[in-house]
């Protein structure tokens, strides 16, 4: 199946500028919310994933397809996403631990969610980062929906 690639956000809609006070003539364009993912793999050390948000997008979902359940000796199976090797400035540590559709989230933390609404004015990586597994390393598909340059 063929692809295509846009370089900037997309908007879409079909009245562009309002020019009344009813339906059908008040600005209906909006973003297209975007998507992308990375199999992700339960280690001891963080890892940068093959996802990199582009500057001044809004996070609006983030979630992981567990494959593999994350298993520990120390019954320790969270995993965090973040930023930078630290892996959360999005998501603290979340149990990984069954089979299934996690739904991750920044939580009260007034700065995780201050990053959700705006990852700032350059780039950033996605890196994610788990308790040790025990013999049988957990396993998933992480993905990261966003809306791009909502902030620029």
């Amino acid at each position: 199946m063929g692809t295509t690639t846009f370089t900037g956000p997309i908007k879409a809609g079909n009245v562009l500028d309002t020019t009344g006070t009813t339906v059908g003539s008040i600005k209906n364009v909006g973003f297209v919310a975007m998507a992308q993912s990375a199999d992700i793999v339960q280690s001891t050390t963080s890892a940068q994933t093959a996802i990199t948000i582009p500057a001044n997008s809004t996070i609006v979902r983030i979630y992981v397809l567990v494959d593999i359940a994350w298993s520990s000796a120390t019954t320790t199976y969270t995993l965090s996403v973040g930023t930078s090797s630290t892996a959360t400035e999005l998501v603290a540590a979340t149990n990984a631990n069954a089979v299934g559709l996690l739904s991750l989230n920044p939580g009260t933390n007034a700065t995780r969610t201050g990053v959700w609404q705006n990852v700032g004015t350059s780039d950033v990586a996605i890196w994610v980062d788990s308790g040790a597994p025990d013999t049988i390393p957990g396993e998933g598909k992480l993905i990261v929906e966003y809306i791009q340059a909502n902030n620029a």
